[in-house]
């Protein structure tokens, strides 16, 4: 069962739609618990940490190879444990011991709420090896067009890929390629978007996941 924490934002979103606090966000360090606080207090319904493997095999919060002083995932998880509906984006940067994540999120009561991104056509088949039972996103970049062919095509692909749906820079995404992954069952999830016009941007074409650095920012923006 893939996590979701319910909540209407505004008329034009879906009921599903989720705020994430990128890494972080309102100025904390990144891959940091600070930052995962941080998300808890400014709104966030899901935090979003990087996820590496350090000399050990270990998962660890960062985004390049580790260097020994990093966070580990048991302790992202600890922390998170304490928050009753916080979902969990985990940005896989390398799979190699990814099978060690379901056990420790399984430890926490976690597995519910975690999904992968980051997650591109060369990663797929050692997701669906390593944690079956985890849904991700497949990360795309989104050309500029709104052709009904192009997205089509794009929407194959990451039907095709087993993802839950596609996240992508918020840039190129248009109403009618949300439209139609919507009419197709696939999410889609855009980042990270932290100027207000781009906030206001992103809202009008619905998207199912906004992610940015400031949550605080975004839902003032919603609530107007």
């Amino acid at each position: 069962m893939f996590f979701f924490k319910k909540r209407k934002a505004a008329r034009i979103l879906p009921d599903n739609f989720t705020v994430t606090a990128h890494t972080g966000c309102m100025g904390t360090p990144e891959n940091s618990l600070a930052s995962i606080t941080s998300a808890t207090e400014y709104g966030a319904d899901t935090v979003e940490f990087d996820l590496h493997f350090n000399k050990n095999g270990e998962p660890v919060l960062s985004h390049d190879k580790p260097t020994g002083n990093e966070y580990s995932l048991n302790d992202a998880f600890a922390k998170i444990s304490r928050c009753d509906s916080l979902g969990i984006n985990i940005d896989v940067k390398n799979t190699e011991h990814l099978e060690k994540v379901v056990p420790l999120a399984d430890k926490f009561g976690l597995l519910e709420r975690i999904f992968f991104t980051g997650i591109t056509d060369n990663d797929v088949e050692a997701v669906r090896q390593k944690c079956p039972d985890v849904p991700y996103y497949l990360n795309c970049e989104v050309e500029k067009s709104s052709d009904g062919v192009y997205i089509t095509a794009l929407v194959n692909k990451v039907r095709d890929s087993g993802a839950i749906g596609i996240n992508c820079r918020h840039k190129n995404v248009t109403k009618n390629l949300v439209d139609e992954f919507r009419r197709n069952g696939l999410l889609v999830s855009v980042w990270t978007v932290n100027r207000s016009n781009d906030m206001r941007n992103a809202i009008a074409f619905a998207p199912d996941n906004i992610t940015t650095r400031d949550p605080e920012k975004l839902r003032k923006i919603l609530s107007e």
